[in-house]
C-alpha cells in the first residue's frame, strides 16, 4: 500500500487523462494528498486523500471504479482509508451538509439513500477531506473560488469543530 502503487492503479484507471480544474484528476489527487499532507494528517486520512474520487462523488459523477469493487481499492490503500473514500463517495451533499456538525449528525448515503450516523473520526475525516479537496479547487480555479468561495467559508466555518488547526488555518488563508 504505497503512494506509488495507488498512482500506478489511478493512472491505469484513466485519472491522468482525465480532465478536472487545474489540469487532470491525477494532478488534483495528488495535490490534495500533499495538502492533507501539509496539514500532518495521519496516513490514512493522505491515501484517502490520493484515492478520493475512485467512485466519483456527488460533485465528479465520474467514477474511475464502481463502488461494488470496493476490495480493489482495499488492496491497494488499505481497508480504513477506503472506507474513507466511500463514505466521502457516498454524501448526498444537498442532505448531508446542512446537519453534518449537529448531534447524531444524519448522512445521507447518496448510493443507497440510507442514513448513516458516521462515529466522529470518521466525520473529521470527511470534514478534513472535504476541505482539501475544495480548497484545492478554490486555490487552483480562480473562477471556483469566486462562484463557491463564500459558500465554502460558510460551509466549513460550520465544519470548524471537525477540523484540524492546520486545516482551519488553510481555510482562512484561502477563503
Amino acid at each position: 500500500m504505497s503512494r506509488a502503487e495507488l498512482t500506478a492503479a489511478l493512472t491505469e484507471l484513466g485519472a491522468a487523462t482525465t480532465p478536472h480544474p487545474g489540469g487532470t484528476l491525477l494532478t488534483h489527487l495528488h495535490r490534495v494528498h500533499d495538502l492533507l499532507a501539509s496539514w500532518n494528517a495521519r496516513e490514512t486520512l493522505q491515501l484517502a486523500g490520493l484515492a478520493h474520487a475512485f467512485y466519483g462523488t456527488d460533485g465528479f459523477p465520474h467514477p474511475l471504479l464502481p463502488p461494488d469493487r470496493r476490495t480493489e481499492l482495499v488492496d491497494l490503500a488499505g481497508a480504513e482509508a477506503e472506507a474513507v473514500v466511500h463514505l466521502y463517495a457516498s454524501c448526498d451533499r444537498r442532505a448531508t451538509y446542512p446537519h453534518l456538525t449537529g448531534p447524531g449528525a444524519p448522512f445521507r448515503d447518496r448510493f443507497t439513500g440510507r442514513t448513516l450516523h458516521p462515529d466522529r473520526q470518521r466525520l473529521c475525516d470527511f470534514a478534513e477531506l472535504t476541505v482539501a479537496n475544495e480548497l484545492d479547487l478554490a486555490m487552483h480555479d480562480p473562477a471556483f473560488r469566486e462562484k463557491w468561495g463564500p459558500e465554502l467559508l460558510v460551509l466549513f466555518t460550520r465544519f470548524k469543530a471537525l477540523l484540524s488547526e492546520e486545516c482551519w488555518g488553510a481555510v482562512r488563508s484561502v477563503l
